[in-house]
Formats: C-alpha cells, sequence, structure tokens
C-alpha cells in the first residue's frame, strides 16, 4: 500500500510528514478551526441547481438528453462565475467530460458549480453533477466538469478580484487551476504535434468490408436560428444551447451508423472561437469519423453567419465526441467498420485513432486519482504533456493539503538568495551532486522542452544494501502564474526503454517529490520540500531525501552554501523568467 512519506529539515527544507494518528488528529483540527471560523461554512461562488428528469428532458431510451444536461451545466456554471464577477460572462472552454452514469425519468439531477480561481478577466469554474433517485435515496456520481468563464463589460476592462480558498479543497483545486490553464493556452499547438508525431498504422484493408458503412452515410447537417430564449441578457448564444445543438447532431450522426440509440460517454476538450449573438444562423455538421470495437469518434463543426446573402461564415466551435451503444445489460455492443472517403474522409479516420490514443493516455494520467496511477509511467511523446501536468499538479496537491503535520521544532529554511536564483540552480539537478553527497551521478537524458527534462541519477549504497540505487526522474519546472504563486521543481519516475532497470542497480522509484521556492522579500526566499513515496522500494529517497536521516542536516547546510556561491553567477538566464 502507498504510503505518504516526509518530513523536514532541521531548520531548513520544509518538508511533509503523515501517518494514520497524525492524518486524524490534523483533520480534527481543520473541522475545529473551520467551525470556529462559522458553521457550515459555503463558498461565495457556489451556485447549486437541482432539476427533476422529465419526460421532455429524456432521449429515445427514456434517459435524460445529454444536450439538456449540458445546458444545465453551462447556466450553473455561469450564474457561478457572474456572482464572483459581478457582470455578465460568457463561456470560452469546456475541458473533457467523461459521463459515468445516465440518468432516468423521475431522478433529481443535482449540480454544483464554484469558482476555483479567478485570472485576470476569465476564471476557472469547477462542476460536480450528481442524480439522486428520492424513492431509494441513492446517489451516483454523474461526471465532473472544468469550464472556463471570461467576464465581458462593455465599457470598462475587467480586472477580476483574485478568490482566497480556505477549505482544503479550495486550496488544492486553486493551485492546479494554474497548471490546468497552462495546459488549455497550449491545448490546440499539442493535439495539432501529436497527431503528427503519432504514427497510426492503416488497417482499413484487414476490416471486414460486409460489415463497412460509408462514412458519407453518417453525415448531418443541420441549421438553428438564434432566438432571444438561446441568448442570455447581453444577447450572446448560451454555450450550453450550442453545446446541446452540437450534441442533437453527433447523436443523429452515430445513429446512422448503429441503427440504434447510441449513448455519449465522452467529450474532448473543446474551445468557443467566437462569440454569436441572437438574429445569427447556425449551420452544425456532423460525421462519424471512425468506429472501433465499442466505441465512434463523431466530429461536430459550427459555423455562423448573418443574412443569407452572407459566403463567409465564421467557425464558432468544434468538438470530437465518443459514443456507445448499450445493450440491455448496459454492456457495450460490437460497431460496424467506417469506410472513410478519399483525401480528407482518410484524414480524419487516421486522425481519430491517433486522438483515441492520445485521449486514453490523458484520461489515465489526468482524471485518475493519483494513488491509482503507476509510479513509473512509461515516458511517451503522446502523453510527455499530460505526465509533465500530473507531475506538476501532484506536488501542489501534496503542498494543499491541511493533514501533512509539520513538526513545531522545525522551521522551513530562509534563504539569502531570489527566488528566480533558487529556482534556475536547483531545477537542474545535473548540479545537485555539487551539495548533496547522495546523488553521486547525474544523466540529463532528454531535454523535452524549456521547462521539462528526463534525468538518470544514480546514488550510492545506503541501509546495508550492498548495490546501489538509480532512478528516471522526470524534472518539471514552473513559475509563478501570479503575485502569491511559488516556483515549483517537481520531480517524479518514469520508465525509459533506453533505460531499463539493470543488475547492476537497485532501482528506486519517486511518486512525487519537488521544491516549492516563495519570494519572501528582496534577496529573501523561503524553500520547501515535499516527497511522496513508497518506502518498500525507495529506502534512497525515504531515508536521506526526505530527510529522516540525521545525515541530511549535513546536505541542507550544503545546500545552501550552494546557492549562496552561485547565485551571482545567473545574470544571462535570469532574463528568460
Amino acid at each position: 500500500m502507498i504510503q505518504n512519506v516526509g518530513n523536514h529539515l532541521r531548520r531548513g527544507l520544509a518538508s511533509v510528514f503523515s501517518n494514520r494518528t497524525s492524518r486524524k488528529s490534523a483533520l480534527r483540527a481543520g473541522n475545529d478551526s473551520a467551525m470556529a471560523d462559522g458553521e457550515g461554512y459555503r463558498n461565495p461562488t457556489e451556485v447549486q441547481m437541482s432539476q427533476l428528469v422529465l419526460p421532455c428532458h429524456t432521449n429515445q431510451r427514456g434517459e435524460l438528453s445529454v444536450g439538456q444536461l449540458l445546458k444545465w451545466i453551462d447556466t450553473t456554471a455561469c450564474l457561478s462565475a457572474e456572482r464572483h464577477a459581478g457582470c455578465p460572462c460568457v463561456t470560452a472552454s469546456m475541458d473533457d467530460i467523461y459521463f459515468e452514469h445516465t440518468i432516468s425519468v423521475g431522478q433529481v439531477v443535482n449540480i454544483k458549480a464554484k469558482v476555483n480561481r479567478a485570472f485576470n478577466s476569465s476564471m476557472e469554474v469547477g462542476i460536480q453533477v450528481a442524480s439522486e433517485d428520492l424513492c431509494s435515496e441513492k446517489q451516483w456520481n454523474v461526471c465532473k466538469a472544468l469550464a472556463t468563464f471570461v467576464a465581458r463589460r462593455e465599457i470598462t476592462k475587467v480586472k477580476l478580484k483574485q478568490i482566497t480558498p480556505r477549505t482544503e479543497e479550495e486550496k488544492m483545486e486553486h493551485s492546479v487551476a494554474a497548471e490546468r490553464r497552462r495546459m488549455r493556452l497550449v491545448y490546440a499547438d499539442t493535439i495539432k504535434d501529436l497527431l503528427a508525431n503519432c504514427a497510426i498504422q492503416g488497417d482499413l484493408e484487414s476490416r471486414d468490408c460486409s460489415r463497412m458503412v460509408p462514412a458519407e452515410k453518417t453525415r448531418v447537417e443541420s441549421v438553428e436560428l438564434v432566438l432571444p430564449p438561446h441568448a442570455n441578457h447581453q444577447g450572446n448564444t448560451f454555450g450550453g444551447q450550442i453545446m446541446a445543438w452540437m450534441e442533437n447532431v453527433a447523436t443523429i450522426a452515430a445513429s446512422r451508423l448503429c441503427r440504434a440509440h447510441p449513448t455519449l460517454k465522452a467529450i474532448e476538450m473543446f474551445h468557443f472561437r467566437g462569440p454569436s449573438q441572437v438574429g445569427d444562423r447556425l449551420v452544425l455538421k456532423a460525421i462519424v469519423n471512425n468506429a472501433f470495437k465499442h466505441s465512434m469518434e463523431v466530429g461536430v463543426c459550427v459555423e455562423a453567419y448573418r443574412q443569407e446573402a452572407e459566403t463567409h461564415r465564421r467557425h464558432i466551435n468544434s468538438a470530437f465526441m465518443t459514443f456507445v451503444v448499450l445493450d440491455a445489460d448496459d454492456q457495450p455492443q460490437l460497431l460496424p467498420w467506417i469506410r472513410p472517403q478519399p483525401g480528407d474522409g482518410e484524414r480524419r479516420y487516421r486522425e481519430a485513432s491517433a486522438r483515441k490514443k492520445i485521449r486514453l493516455d490523458r484520461k489515465y494520467i489526468v482524471s485518475c486519482k493519483q494513488t491509482e496511477v503507476p509510479l513509473s509511467v512509461p515516458w511517451d511523446p503522446s502523453n510527455q504533456v499530460y505526465l509533465s501536468y500530473n507531475n506538476v499538479s501532484s506536488l501542489k496537491m501534496l503542498v494543499a493539503k491541511d493533514n501533512w503535520v509539520l513538526s513545531s521544532e522545525i522551521s522551513q529554511m530562509v534563504v539569502h538568495v531570489d527566488a528566480a536564483q533558487a529556482f534556475l540552480l536547483l531545477s537542474d539537478l545535473r548540479q545537485r551532486p555539487e551539495w548533496d553527497k547522495h546523488y553521486r551521478s547525474v544523466e540529463l537524458v532528454q531535454q523535452v522542452d524549456e521547462d521539462d527534462a528526463i534525468y538518470h541519477v544514480t546514488s550510492p549504497a545506503l541501509g546495508g544494501h550492498t548495490k546501489p540505487q538509480d532512478f528516471v526522474i522526470l524534472a518539471s519546472r514552473r513559475k509563478p502564474c501570479d503575485n502569491g504563486d511559488p516556483y515549483v521543481i517537481a520531480l517524479r519516475s518514469v520508465t525509459l526503454p533506453t533505460h531499463r532497470e539493470t543488475p547492476e542497480y537497485r532501482r528506486g522509484e519517486t511518486l512525487c517529490s519537488g521544491f516549492c521556492l516563495w519570494r519572501e522579500g528582496d534577496q529573501l526566499t523561503k524553500v520547501s520540500y515535499y516527497n511522496q513515496a513508497t518506502p518498500g522500494v525507495l529506502n534512497y529517497v525515504t531515508t536521506n531525501v526526505a530527510g529522516l536521516s540525521s545525515e541530511f542536516y549535513t546536505t541542507f547546510k550544503a545546500c545552501e552554501q550552494f546557492l549562496l556561491d552561485n547565485r551571482n553567477d545567473l545574470a544571462p538566464s535570469l532574463q528568460t523568467l
């Protein structure tokens, strides 16, 4: 069983330490603190909506239409965003949504939304959806969603006030929101690069032609006129309404392939490229891009025009939706194959195969609970962006935990070095042997990009073992997103085919560890070290790097001296921060 291990340095690298007893006592202390702050604390941006599912809300299977659910989700999230912003807001994007449970007539949908973090004029809103059976009192989680909203005023420029998180959950979401925003900003380019580098073998020749359906038979085109009920008080079309129309045409396209009633299981992250207003005509196009054994991908595109005489149409949105067909026991059925049209159809067909792999990697790494991800995940070009995201997010979540009890006798390390200087010095692991004798050698295996690198680290034999230990570590660094945010250096184990375990070394692993550096003032930095690992397989980290050994105090002093000695050698590098 994975255990949380961490600690502090004496007078120094503040770390984390936890066991069953301390977690329970900390939780009780946290509850007492919350009670002292005010019983029944509720986030000021939180909005709740409860809807009874009526026959008019359902599809052919008697289940709540996902399009209707998307409208409710968008409305709830928009109200939360406007509660914080104090002005009208529009939907900018929606992250991946995975639907875990269907909702039947007579059940209640409970939707809760709150702002996780505000940036300049945009904010991330977290949404939780659950269903409730009023007769049996049972409840199910349906999905979680993350939406980005932008505040809009007609005259003045919007500068949103910051969110002050209070609970442990709010602190975690607030901290990780910055990394999610970073992912969204590069998402389109990331997907384009991954598709270009993801080699998918053609398998059309090996498929059963008797069960093939021409892709053109699944093509759907529909037009919608945006009327006042479809728009907000500013005349902009509700994002949820557009998503509902998209789900409608996608379902028709999927039905034409399977000749049954499909169930929407996932919607891939998408961005609204521009607004639409009352009076716009929206043209929605959908087609099945590819069908796999038990699922199919449907691509949907939305374009807008104002007058019938217009030849130019504005691209509003594109999305990819994954459908399955369920039998009476809710098990996925086999689907016919798709025969794509030459040219663009074959491109969409192959890209759908690539997106499926990317989607599975992303869901596996980003959506799984941290403890469900193996310590060492294979490094691959298709998952490097998401492994980096998971690496940094895991450390930020660790920092935000309230139930890591810190020793009152040990303070954090505060050094007379600028935070940006300390960040550069500590993030290059090749320099670590200069101050940490437990790092015998460090090889830079791959410089992935400016902020991510993979290292092969060796350490001397420790703890009575005769063999030295080695690690393959992904190091991800991040500059602060906003004032008050720390510099982050996150470390986690990965596997590489070029650096497999050898008889010469005992392979060590780390689940989550690294440094957070806060600027305390001019030329003054507070450094904290955190570690989460499995003691059974990682004696080196738990005994030395995490600081349980008395030797680590010496290492801490050496680190402090290293930072002081090298702080003046970084002038060119600091210009890029």
